[in-house]
């Protein structure tokens, strides 16, 4: 890697994290380096849904959700590119009392954070919902301005932003170690070389844990599992104006407006972790049925498109950020950690923001970060932490 003798920052990993976070550390003034092993977006952050909800379970995913949210509204005016943005609102219906309760103490909890959340009564979910089979919920919590992005919009957006900012971007290129002195990071080893550097940002998606390994760090929770979608054939009773976002939390599966048709995705808690990118068509058999049931014209429709993808999650369906652990346990000074949990669209940008505050200055306002680091998770994967409960049925081990 002749053309760079060193840089303040290299980033490792060219997904929404890795790439939004390239880009905010060059705003601030440094020279950064990204890494890349394939091509910028390849894996989940072009093949996402898109979905970008700020109806979290719990504080962080509250507070990322609403930064990444104000992110993706100012994008246009600030880059002069976006994400494609569009807020929908967001039903999270519940069919048990006990998800009635629940519902009423997370949107207490998002209305002390900020939030606008709020409760919807049955009558008014099928009002809201006329494609949905009416009669079926107990009502839902609500915000209206929760929304999707196009994903490989996504990708355009970072990039561009990548190359005029002057980030320096090297696609085929794998980290292959750190580089350190008095447990201080002094550079990295890449396959193209080495590359000298004060601070290190480590994302990587469902490929983090390898990611560590190479930095020798402590292993990192966090791990890849299979996630479906799929879009449907068109029909007028999908046509945008009928359906906004849903989110069935008790089946795991989310759906929200594409191409005049419904787009929906799942995954399959009982499923090993792992790379998959092969359709999984009986699990999908069995959610389709679960689909039916809820929205009843899609029995019928066929399938325009239908991918699976590999996606991160950790253990406790929360964001991984702060320092990074040596095999031993101490902190490595100028290294830091970032995983958005599985929520990539969702809190990517305020993941971001918060990776490129800590290598800057230690410390971000975007979202207490106390709790959320390595050090959460014992030898086994177990958090100190309460999962967030609003979540894709992830395994429970990364």
């Amino acid at each position: 890697m002749t053309s760079v003798e060193g840089v303040d920052v290299v980033v490792v990993g060219g997904g929404t994290v890795g790439g939004w976070a390239a880009c905010f550390l060059r705003e601030a003034g440094l020279s950064v380096l990204l890494l890349e092993a394939g091509t910028l977006g390849r894996g989940a952050s072009s093949r996402a849904a898109g979905m970008v909800r700020a109806q979290g379970g719990t504080e962080p995913a509250v507070r990322l959700g609403m930064w990444s949210q104000e992110f993706y509204r100012g994008q246009a005016e600030r880059y002069g590119v976006d994400s494609g943005f569009v807020a929908t609102g967001y039903y999270m219906p519940c069919f048990a009392e006990a998800e009635v309760a629940a519902a009423h103490e997370r949107i207490a909890m998002q209305n002390a954070l900020g939030l606008a959340a709020r409760w919807v009564e049955p009558e008014d979910v099928d009002a809201g919902n006329p494609a949905m089979a009416p009669g079926r919920t107990l009502g839902a919590s609500y915000f209206p301005g929760d929304g999707w992005i196009d994903p490989p919009r996504n990708v355009l957006a970072y990039a561009t932003v990548l190359a005029t900012s002057g980030v320096q971007v090297r696609e085929r290129t794998s980290f292959t170690g750190l580089l350190t002195e008095g447990g201080r990071v002094t550079g990295v080893q890449t396959s193209r070389g080495e590359v000298g550097c004060t601070a290190v940002v480590l994302t990587g998606g469902p490929g983090l844990a390898a990611v560590g390994a190479a930095a020798g760090a402590r292993r990192i929770w966090s791990g890849g599992t299979r996630h479906q979608v799929v879009v449907t054939a068109a029909h007028p009773d999908l046509a945008p104006e009928r359906l906004p976002m849903v989110f069935d939390v008790t089946s795991g599966i989310y759906w929200r407006p594409e191409d005049g048709g419904l787009l929906w995705g799942m995954s399959n808690p009982d499923e090993p972790p792992g790379e998959a990118a092969d359709f999984d068509q009986g699990y999908f058999a069995l959610m389709r049925a679960r689909m039916a049931e809820l929205v009843p014209v899609t029995a019928h429709l066929g399938l325009r498109r239908q991918w699976a993808a590999t996606i991160d999650y950790t253990p406790d369906h929360l964001p991984i950020l702060g320092p990074m652990l040596a095999a031993d346990g101490s902190p490595v000074a100028g290294a830091w950690v970032a995983a958005a949990g599985g929520h990539g669209m969702m809190w990517g940008p305020g993941v971001s923001r918060a990776a490129a505050d800590l290598a800057l200055a230690g410390t971000t306002s975007v979202v207490d970060v106390t709790d959320l680091g390595m050090d959460r998770f014992d030898d086994s994967g177990r958090s100190r932490l309460a999962a967030d409960p609003i979540a894709l049925p992830f395994p429970q081990q990364a």
